[in-house]
C-alpha cells in the first residue's frame, strides 16, 4: 500500500473554505480514480496548516494519478493562500480500532527498516494502551529516510492527556531505531475515509 500526502501551509481564516473544497471537489475526483483507496484530511486551525493524504493500492496507480491531480493540488494551494509540499510514502503499518477526532503526527529521519521494526514490535503495543487510542499508522519514504507516524485519539481531551506518555514512547523508539525527530504536530481529523487494510 502507498500514500501521497499534500501539506498546505495556509491561513487560518481559509480553513473552512479548504474543508468545503475537499468535501465537494476533491473527494468526488478521487473516488473516480482507479487504485485510490480513500482519503484522510487533517487540519490545524490555529496555524492554518492542513494535510490531505490519499492512499493507493499500488505504487503504479499512485504515479499514474499525479498528472490528473496536479491542478487539484494547485487549486487547494490557492484556496489556503500559502505554500504546499507533496510527499509520497510506502504504508508500512496500519492499525485502527475505531475512528477518532484528533491526532498527533510525528516526522523522523534515519534508518527506515530499523524504525519499522521498532514501531511494529515495541512502540505500537505501548501506544495501544494509551486511553482514548483509536488507531496508528507508519508511512516511510525510503529515498529520504523520513518516516511519518500518525496516531489518532477519540477526542481532543484524550489527545492532550496522551502527550506525556506519547513523548516517553517516542523518545525511546527513536533512540532504539537511531532516528532523529524532525517535527511533531497535532491536528483535528476532519475527514477519514480510508480503505487501507490492517498492516501489522
Amino acid at each position: 500500500m502507498f500514500a501521497r500526502s499534500t501539506t498546505l501551509h495556509g491561513k487560518s481564516e481559509n480553513i473552512d473554505a479548504g474543508i468545503r473544497f475537499v468535501e465537494n471537489e476533491v473527494r468526488p475526483i478521487m473516488d473516480g480514480i482507479e487504485g485510490c483507496m480513500g482519503l484522510s484530511w487533517l487540519v490545524e486551525c490555529k496555524s492554518g496548516q492542513a494535510m490531505l493524504t490519499s492512499s493507493w493500492a499500488t505504487d503504479e496507480a499512485m504515479m499514474a494519478s499525479d498528472d490528473q491531480l496536479r491542478a487539484v493540488r494547485e487549486r487547494g494551494r490557492e484556496i489556503f493562500g500559502g505554500s504546499m509540499q507533496v510527499d509520497e510514502w510506502e504504508i508500512s503499518v496500519m492499525h485502527r480500532t475505531d475512528h477518532g477526532e484528533s491526532c498527533r503526527v510525528t516526522w523522523a529521519q534515519g534508518d527506515v527498516d530499523a524504525m519499522i521494526d521498532v514501531y511494529r514490535y515495541n512502540a505500537m503495543p505501548s501506544i495501544e494502551q494509551i486511553p482514548g487510542f483509536c488507531g496508528t499508522s507508519l508511512m516511510v519514504n525510503r529515498s529520504s529516510g523520513i518516516c511519518c507516524v500518525t496516531t489518532t485519539y477519540a477526542n481532543q481531551e484524550a489527545l492532550e492527556a496522551s502527550r506525556e506518555m506519547a513523548e516517553t514512547i517516542r523518545s525511546r523508539s527513536v533512540e532504539q531505531a537511531g532516528m532523529e525527530v524532525l517535527d511533531v504536530r497535532e491536528f483535528d481529523l476532519t475527514y477519514a475515509h480510508l480503505h487501507v487494510p490492517e498492516l501489522v
